[in-house]
């Protein structure tokens, strides 16, 4: 066994490449691998001057680009921890998460988060003068990522163990022998960041991109020979959304294996893919930041587990009833899982406590069940799950059939309170460009009657133009569940004051 402190994958990298040789590029923001060891012994440097030692928490607020990997290593070098943020997050949203990371330094690269917070540029450190190299100090914790901040219960989930690498137990992500591989996410989520510095430990370069776009990843699997690449569904819709002509033009057969994760995937959506490029080539791993399970399966087995996201890997899993029985295959109940390392060996909270059976099992907050053969199938997760007549309807599988139409690019669906009902399914749709002013409810209706059950089909429909999720198939479910509830609210105040 071999085992390496995360801090020396650059000059590991620098050792097997050359020193001149690129480790990662955005656009014209291109790193070699010597250059990122120098850069992140600086960094080292200016944050051990500015008071950082071992154990701390720095916040990282930084969109993808070189300077989010120097400063990762940077930490790694003195035995910090990255606790890594969105560098979008509202003011308000970043205060509630700070307040309970309590970070030593927080560096962010947009101007109010730094005048707010008091907050390093993404620059800082970068052209310290001290070049000596330092000796990697061993920390406790390797990362934090953040989560919940929608609901106003922000937490941070830490990753346990030291910050090292081992190189003879990889995760089973099938990277290929050689050859850079493409990162279409933000590394301000977990999947992303995870398997990026998984890759280069690995010794790949890192092929990533500012902000996703289809037919700009077409034209980096073509121009680099990409054999590994990962997506979340929203990405892979919006590709199955280009022009076949525009498809054409890209040669994308040097890919072995595609990745997706994150979020819910479209049955009809991965039917294309595994039409278009194999059922061999196309991956799906099912998890949470909180690592207590992972699920893996391919496009053969998805074949004879249509809508399946696999077997655990090395996990444990059960599906219980409210009462907490474990549930016979078939029946949907809350999914519970124990990691292979036992209960506490992937991750702790801070700001929050987790929801465990008596034998130490945990849940990510999913409902789901198993087949016959132990293949996992998610509903949704139980605080999105709509209670509409005393009937459960889970907006990822309505969500799935809205998005099968194809003038949909993107659905998210929704409870909103109701008198008779307790609540009442609102789906809130995002037309194709061409589409959109001409797409009606009455169409969608009469596509989903023929995939789902009438209680299941949404009673109110709302059309707009921009995103629904981001680049990393994340939606604020609970913010535009409030926000429309509140809309009603100033509607009914405004009638009545009229009336008055």
């Amino acid at each position: 066994m071999a085992v390496f402190p995360l801090a020396e994958i650059p000059a590991r990298g620098a050792a097997l490449h050359g020193h001149d040789a690129w480790a990662i590029r955005h656009g014209d923001d291109v790193i070699s691998w010597g250059d990122l060891a120098d850069r992140a012994t600086r960094r080292a440097h200016a944050l051990r001057a500015a008071g950082v030692k071992q154990g701390d928490l720095v916040t990282l607020a930084l969109p993808n680009g070189s300077a989010f990997y120097e400063l990762m290593f940077a930490l790694w070098t003195i035995g910090a921890t990255p606790h890594v943020v969105s560098y979008r997050l509202p003011l308000a949203e970043l205060q509630a998460i700070v307040a309970v990371a309590a970070p030593k330094m927080v560096i962010a690269s947009d101007a109010v988060l730094q005048d707010a917070f008091g907050a390093k540029p993404a620059n800082f450190g970068r052209n310290h003068a001290e070049t000596t190299p330092l000796e990697a100090v061993i920390a406790p914790r390797w990362k934090a990522m953040s989560s919940g901040g929608s609901t106003g219960r922000p937490k941070i989930i830490v990753a346990p163990g030291p910050n090292t690498f081992d190189t003879d137990r990889r995760p089973p992500l099938r990277f290929p022998d050689d050859g850079p591989i493409l990162a279409t996410g933000p590394v301000y989520h977990n999947m992303p960041v995870t398997t990026n510095i998984q890759a280069l430990s690995e010794g790949h370069a890192v092929v990533g991109m500012t902000k996703f776009d289809p037919e700009e990843a077409l034209r980096l699997i073509d121009t680099f020979g990409i054999k590994w690449t990962s997506f979340v569904p929203t990405m892979m819709m919006r590709i199955s959304r280009l022009p076949k002509e525009v498809r054409g033009k890209y040669d994308v057969s040097s890919l072995e294996t595609v990745w997706h994760w994150a979020a819910p995937m479209p049955p009809e959506l991965k039917q294309e893919w595994i039409d278009w490029l194999g059922p061999e080539k196309i991956w799906e791993l099912y998890g949470g930041t909180e690592g207590i399970v992972t699920t893996i399966l391919n496009g053969v087995e998805w074949l004879a587990h249509r809508g399946s996201v696999g077997r655990p890997h090395l996990d444990k899993i059960k599906v219980v009833d409210e009462a907490g029985r474990e549930l016979p295959r078939g029946e949907v109940g809350e999914i519970f899982a124990l990691p292979a390392g036992g209960r506490g060996s992937t991750y702790s909270y801070i700001g929050a406590d987790a929801r465990t059976t008596e034998d130490g099992f945990e849940t990510l907050g999913d409902f789901g069940w198993m087949d016959a053969d132990g293949y996992l199938y998610i509903a949704d997760r139980r605080t999105d799950m709509i209670v509409s007549g005393g009937a459960n309807i889970f907006p990822a599988e309505v969500e799935g059939a809205l998005m099968a139409h194809p003038e949909v690019e993107g659905a998210v669906v929704i409870g909103l309170p109701d008198d008779d009902f307790g609540a009442t399914t609102h789906a809130i749709v995002q037309p194709i460009v061409e589409a959109q002013g001409s797409l009606t409810a009455d169409e969608l209706l009469a596509f989903l009657r023929e995939r789902l059950v009438a209680y299941k089909l949404p009673r109110s429909f709302e059309f707009v133009t921009k995103m629904l999720r981001d680049d990393a198939g994340k939606v604020r479910r609970q913010q535009l569940r409030e926000e429309r509830i509140a809309a009603v609210q100033e509607t009914k105040t405004n009638q009545r004051s009229a009336v008055g």
